[in-house]
């Protein structure tokens, strides 16, 4: 069987089997940091969530993601009930609970909290909001991530999307937006290159993810040719990418180019000067 790298792959790390969890102000193993079933994030997907990732004991872009966190909830109208700084020392603290430096990934979530009747009414919650810290041990093949423009726990458009894939043993489900153009994977955002020059889609539809822009910056301070434009399947059967095969025909030669080679080094780079 050939090797190959997917967006959710990742190294096991055992280290992961006693994480602990921040639930609500306290620390606690993962077996015991449970939510009820009225909790308004299982029973309606009511919530946002950020992630982060740790580079040499800095979580990278970190304001960056703290504003869509807090810009997310006000959106849906969810009190987080806790200041900026106050979500920091929790995921200091988090991290520092199981000496966690590097090569590491946040999950904050918030939900409106638990409900008092099984019903939608954003007022039946009062009891909350339940805020969550996940951390594991990860280190990521490539830099890969998924960043909605509003980051809410509904995302089983982009499971059945993902189910659809392995169905059809691909890795990734390529969507389209409303007007049946390329727009995003299932899990990820996405660039291809055509003729030396990097193609993304506009974001009028969906993703806006952090990564992607500090792709696209990357590319205009580096004079890498960079277009947010619409585009269709048609220009990414063309294209030159790592990706092997798109809807069963074989794209370049299944290496990474001069182009996302580049672009790679570039982004490792500017992880390391903002996590210094």
């Amino acid at each position: 069987m050939t090797d190959h790298v997917t967006t959710h792959q990742a190294a096991d790390d055992a280290r992961n089997e006693d994480i602990l969890i921040y639930l609500n102000g306290q620390l606690l193993p993962k077996e015991r940091a449970v939510v009820s079933v009225y909790d308004s994030g299982f029973m309606l997907r009511d919530g946002v969530w950020e992630g982060s990732r740790l580079y040499n004991g800095t979580w990278a872009l970190m304001d960056e993601h703290l504003n869509r966190l807090f810009d997310a909830a006000k959106a849906v109208d969810i009190d987080i009930g806790m200041g900026r700084n106050e979500v920091v020392q929790a995921l200091r603290d988090t991290q520092v609970a199981k000496g966690m430096q590097s090569d590491a990934h946040a999950g904050l979530m918030v939900t409106r909290g638990m409900k008092i009747r099984p019903f939608q009414h954003p007022d039946l919650s009062q009891s909350g909001p339940t805020f969550t810290i996940t951390m594991a041990h990860t280190k990521p093949s490539l830099l890969m991530t998924q960043d909605p423009k509003l980051n809410s726990h509904s995302k089983l458009n982009s499971i059945l999307a993902c189910i659809a894939a392995q169905k059809a043993r691909a890795d990734e489900a390529l969507m389209l937006d409303v007007h049946w153009f390329v727009n995003i994977t299932n899990a990820c955002n996405f660039f291809i290159v055509r003729e030396g020059a990097v193609w993304t889609i506009t974001g009028d539809y969906c993703v806006n993810g952090i990564t992607r822009q500090k792709v696209i910056d990357l590319c205009r301070a580096h004079d890498i040719p960079v277009f947010e434009r619409n585009f269709s399947l048609v220009d990414t059967y063309g294209a030159q990418t790592p990706v092997i095969e798109i809807d069963g025909r074989l794209i370049g030669d299944s290496n990474m180019g001069p182009v996302t080679r580049r672009i790679h080094v570039l982004f490792q780079d500017l992880m390391s000067q903002v996590c210094a």
